[in-house]
């Protein structure tokens, strides 16, 4: 690394966090084109195929980003980044030609390659930059992941245009021309204006470049990066079949909503990184995963109406029914009330409605003439129970936590240079691994989850559980450091 940026790490940052911008926004591609063709039933795909489309170009990314994290240390980042982004478009290209799923799977393989270009741009970074400003410098390459934003922003209106509003619906295969002609161009510019650079521990072999992952720090930062990272990649392409579906929202503005979910979470993460610089990357973690597991807590309940089984009305003594109406039920010496059934039923979808509401009535379960016991039931009772889970309130809620996880992924590479300065390259890529099988592991997980329980929230109860699980990974380890650090003021506090 260096001692001071200069103006050359600053081209370098910007070359580097646009490069990035192009490769997440060609990763994010599949969201938006395999809901459009299953929408417009081009292809006659279900939850678990559209899951796995999802999820195998987060795959490729995610497996190859140790490698060409080493690959960066060793040679430097630009004969590695250029190389990749032209290699990237031909698959991309390759995707227009596809007419089955064992053709869009394979092309998708391998213009997934474009997610290793984080582990390249962290380590490329990294070196141009001191170690007291690499969470800001890491920060700002990462806000890169607005690049999903753009695809799920502008993608739909593209496919809209291309196929005249689907009367010429073959014309989505020039989308990916497109996208591979921006790939092949990125890299050349990449060429043409990068300068190379190389960490002081490029010496080492390939075999001692991997020590460091001996350390279980490394595999906790990896867990940390599956959720704040590799959900926020699921979610970029989830969120689209998830408005389209629970809202029965239009695609172009499924993707305007999903877009208010990625923009923010990668234009934040500069933040992020300025504010670990300045508290440091575990105390922001601490908020992040405290506010993670809140508001997947609120999300986790579904759209729904239910009925139920409400108070009914008993008679009081034995006797006979002497005439029935849906106001009262008369027997021979008494008349019972009854709560009657709203003339209209209210529309949860109308209004903004916060809080679950609930709506109760009678209905008679006799008959004039019918001779009843003591506490027979003489009116059944109705509860209907109706939780609009408005759009509005959850695309906030979804913004929300796409700008908390933003920060979270700029917490837990600051902490990489940290603790390992001069193996960025590799740490970083395992890291990244991990969080990008996040992204791939996720879309696949929320399919059979949707296929399962028939619940679009079921992909927040998963969120819920693993925010809980990473929560707890963090205060414990807090706390084991601070009994090896502090041992005495612990055993104070403790007996307080």
């Amino acid at each position: 690394m260096l001692e001071v940026a200069t103006w050359k790490s600053h081209k370098i940052l910007f070359l580097n966090t646009l490069a990035f911008t192009v490769c997440f926004a060609a990763w994010m591609f599949n969201g938006v084109l395999v809901t459009y063709l299953v929408d417009n039933q081009v292809f006659n795909w279900g939850p678990v195929k559209i899951g796995w489309l999802f999820g195998i170009p987060v795959l490729t990314g995610s497996l190859f980003r140790l490698p060409a994290g080493m690959l960066t240390d060793k040679f430097g980042g630009k004969p590695v980044y250029g190389t990749l982004l032209i290699l990237c478009a031909i698959p991309m290209y390759l995707l227009s030609k596809a007419d089955s799923f064992t053709s869009f799977a394979l092309c998708s393989f391998g213009f997934g390659m474009a997610g290793v270009s984080f582990s390249i741009g962290i380590a490329f970074t990294s070196v141009w930059y001191p170690r007291e400003r690499q969470g800001t410098a890491l920060g700002i390459f990462g806000a890169g992941n607005a690049g999903a934003a753009l695809t799920t922003l502008l993608a739909p209106t593209m496919l809209n245009k291309l196929t005249d509003n689907g009367a010429n619906i073959e014309g989505w295969r020039q989308l990916p021309v497109y996208y591979a002609l921006m790939l092949a161009g990125m890299g050349v510019i990449f060429f043409i204006f990068s300068e190379n650079r190389k960490p002081a521990s490029s010496g080492k072999s390939f075999t001692e470049m991997l020590t460091p992952l001996k350390h279980m720090r490394v595999w906790r930062f990896g867990l940390y990066y599956f959720l704040v990272f590799g959900c926020f990649v699921a979610f970029s392409q989830w969120l689209v079949p998830y408005f389209v579906n629970v809202y029965y929202l239009p695609l172009v503005t499924a993707g305007l909503f999903a877009s208010m979910f990625s923009l923010p979470s990668g234009v934040i993460r500069a933040l992020g990184g300025w504010l670990s610089d300045m508290f440091g990357g575990r105390r922001i973690m601490y908020w992040v995963l405290g506010s993670s597991t809140l508001i997947c807590f609120m999300l986790i309940v579904p759209k729904m109406e239910i009925y139920s089984p409400g108070r009914g009305v008993m008679a009081k003594r034995a006797g006979v029914v002497k005439d029935v109406t849906p106001a009262a039920v008369v027997m021979s010496d008494q008349a019972y009330t009854l709560k009657g059934k709203p003339a209209t039923l209210e529309n949860f979808d109308s209004g903004v409605l916060v809080l679950p509401g609930k709506q109760t009535w009678q209905e008679p379960v006799v008959t004039a003439g019918q001779t009843v016991k003591k506490k027979e039931l003489l009116a059944k009772g109705v509860t209907r129970i109706y939780f609009q889970a408005n759009v509005w309130i959850f695309a906030v809620l979804v913004l929300v936590l796409g700008t908390i996880w933003g920060i979270g992924k700029a917490a837990v590479y600051k902490l990489i240079p940290d603790y390992f300065p001069e193996e960025v390259g590799v740490v970083g890529g395992m890291v990244g691994v991990l969080g990008g099988l996040g992204g791939f592991v996720c879309p696949i997980v929320f399919g059979y989850l949707l296929e399962w329980t028939g619940l679009w929230t079921s992909c927040w109860m998963f969120m819920l559980t693993l925010s809980v699980a990473c929560l707890i990974s963090l205060h414990y380890i807090v706390e084991k450091m601070m009994h090896e650090k502090h041992p005495e003021d612990m055993r104070q506090f403790e007996t307080k």
